[in-house]
């Protein structure tokens, strides 16, 4: 469902893309387009969305989301590459960096200086890191495993880490958060 390519046709009312462009696509291809959620961008929540992988989309064309040579999607949820980052790095960003961005994004939490937590520095736990200090906030690591305070801080440039199971240091940090990205499964 992380599926990146480049441009091979573009259909006669496309106007973000050409051919040669290099592009990705997250889990949907189409929606409605017409009912109260794809008005409010929340296109998953229609009713009738289109998911990148095991659909059919308008035409009868059958998704496979990244198993596919080809596939079709409406513009609206094609998303433009730049030339200089390389496919395969940038794929993972349209389903675990959405995952991230989008809830940062939506609450506000995308502001520099602000303050926020990262649960979990598993997948997702580093991507949140990485936004978030990419977009300028302070960034608090808080995970069950001190093995990880290494990487959160020299590697990905949290601000703070701690133990989850650390009261002292819970109680500590009441009321110091913006916001907290909860990456734990």
């Amino acid at each position: 469902h992380e599926t990146v390519g480049v441009v091979t046709e573009v259909g006669s009312k496309v106007t973000k893309f050409k051919v040669g462009d290099k592009v990705g696509v997250g889990t949907l291809v189409g929606s409605c387009g017409s009912c109260d959620s794809c008005k409010s961008d929340f296109e998953n929540y229609c009713l009738k969305f289109i998911p990148t992988y095991n659909s059919i989309y308008h035409d009868g064309t059958m998704n496979y989301g990244g198993y596919s040579d080809i596939m079709v999607a409406d513009e609206h949820f094609v998303v433009g590459i730049p030339d200089n980052l390389p496919l395969d790095a940038v794929a993972p960003l349209l389903c675990a960096g959405n995952t991230i961005y989008s809830p940062m994004k939506y609450y506000g939490l995308d502001k520099p200086g602000l303050h926020i937590a990262v649960v979990g520095l598993g997948g997702l736990g580093h991507i949140a890191v990485k936004f978030a200090k990419a977009m300028g906030l302070k960034v608090t690591v808080i995970d069950v495993d001190m093995a990880k305070k290494q990487e959160a801080v020299e590697r990905l440039g949290a601000d703070d880490f701690f133990l989850s199971q650390d009261q002292e240091q819970m109680q500590a940090r009441i009321a110091t958060l913006d916001g907290i990205i909860d990456a734990v499964p």
